[in-house]
């Protein structure tokens, strides 16, 4: 698909050219990560474009890149002289698997209807159900014109592409209040995510629990102890082949077990450790010199974030010791502020993660069908909002944290 150029009102206070690209490897890595940072590694260049580069995210898979930049013009209007200041990413998309943000019924509901649902666009990072900026702007959008004409010019292209709809998912709260201002309708869910006020240690994490909890938590440790299993937690430069090969193998029994879809492959994990292996956290588990099980995680400046796990066979208690606990215990000593171990799960909330909400944002094209979805996300904003309070009061802590 060719670059498309968006017109927008001259309404701002540079000049500015917005257009969408197919390929973020037709943009210097340096040019994009300028404009997300370190703080979100999902973000970065290195994640997406692993993603296109394993044909993980392409036309076959049902996901085509139409990502949105937005490029400040020298004085000259010189093309190649052009600064890239802005930036989404930005997806169409032909089904709605890998998003975690659940719009199976409305599809259904349009094609009861005799209308096509897809395609639609996304602006959302594929099969990544993990908060973070969307609108990638840097350090020089002070009064926000920048995050301005991106939003507008998603807009502008979602109804010049005549897509059924637009998505915006997992946005920060402050995007999220920015799209409802714009118009656009918003939703809530809920993840499970643990904080860190500050504890020296792991003993005293779980000396902030109730008793009955803490023993829980102490006994599932215990029994991984006495199977012979032993943890360690690897960046990714302490990581080969070997270990991605054997990573990669545990992933895929997990899907097969579960009967879900492989999304990611062999070559998109490797290439993940050989271009970020700075963001890459893996808690690798042995029984004697076997390797058994993995968990990998992906680390920003304050949060670690758990993505995906597998292991050689069903061991008592070891998910929750590599994905959590081992995990939380590496929050602590790297000072991490926040352990975020994926979508849903109520079995966190006694592990010491709290309910949380998560945000999304929908614009659709046909005038009925909004109404009525605008309708049904007034009534499930008061139940999820019910929801997440009921949560709060189940909580593991002997006191409100």
């Amino acid at each position: 698909m060719k670059k498309q150029r968006i017109v927008l009102a001259k309404c701002y206070t540079f000049p500015m050219r917005l257009e969408t690209i197919d390929r973020l490897s037709t943009l210097p890595p340096s040019q994009w990560n300028r404009l997300c940072g370190t703080d979100y590694p999902f973000a970065r260049h290195e994640f997406l474009n692993a993603l296109e580069d394993s044909d993980c995210v392409c036309a076959h898979h049902g996901w085509i890149p139409q990502h949105l930049v937005a490029y400040q013009k020298d004085s000259t209007g010189d093309r190649d002289a052009n600064t890239l200041i802005g930036a989404v990413p930005l997806y169409l998309k032909d089904h709605s698997y890998g998003e975690y943000v659940f719009d199976w019924a409305w599809a259904d509901a349009y094609a009861r209807s005799g209308l096509n649902y897809y395609p639609k666009l996304v602006a959302a990072i594929p099969f990544t159900p993990a908060t973070g900026p969307r609108l990638l702007t840097g350090k020089d959008d002070p009064d926000q014109t920048i995050k301005s004409a991106l939003v507008k010019g998603v807009q502008t292209y979602a109804e010049d592409s005549r897509v059924s709809s637009l998505h915006w998912l997992f946005t920060q709260q402050s995007t999220h209040q920015y799209l409802a201002q714009q118009g656009l309708l918003t939703r809530i869910g809920h993840q499970f995510h643990w904080h860190n006020p500050g504890y020296e240690d792991f003993d005293q994490f779980l000396n902030a629990f109730c008793a009955r909890k803490r023993k829980k938590i102490k006994r599932e440790r215990r029994r991984v102890e006495e199977a012979g299993i032993h943890v360690d937690m690897r960046t990714g430069s302490e990581l080969d082949e070997r270990h991605w090969d054997a990573f990669y193998a545990f992933y895929l029994g997990t899907i097969q077990r579960h009967s879900a879809i492989p999304y990611l492959s062999r070559r998109f994990f490797h290439t993940l450790g050989r271009s970020m292996p700075e963001y890459i956290v893996m808690a690798v588990a042995y029984e004697g010199p076997k390797l058994v099980a993995m968990a990998l995680n992906l680390s920003g400046q304050d949060t670690l974030y758990g993505r995906y796990w597998g292991s050689l066979r069903d061991y008592h208690s070891l998910h929750f010791e590599t994905c959590y606990y081992a995990a939380i215990e590496y929050c602590i000593k790297q000072q991490l502020k926040r352990f975020e171990a994926g979508a849903q799960g109520e079995h966190k909330l006694s592990r010491g993660f709290l309910a949380t909400t998560t945000y999304s944002a929908h614009w659709l094209r046909h005038p009925e069908f909004a109404t009525a979805i605008a309708d049904f996300l007034q009534q499930e904003d008061h139940g999820m909002r019910d929801y997440i309070k009921a949560l709060d009061q189940r909580t593991p802590y002997r006191k409100a944290q």
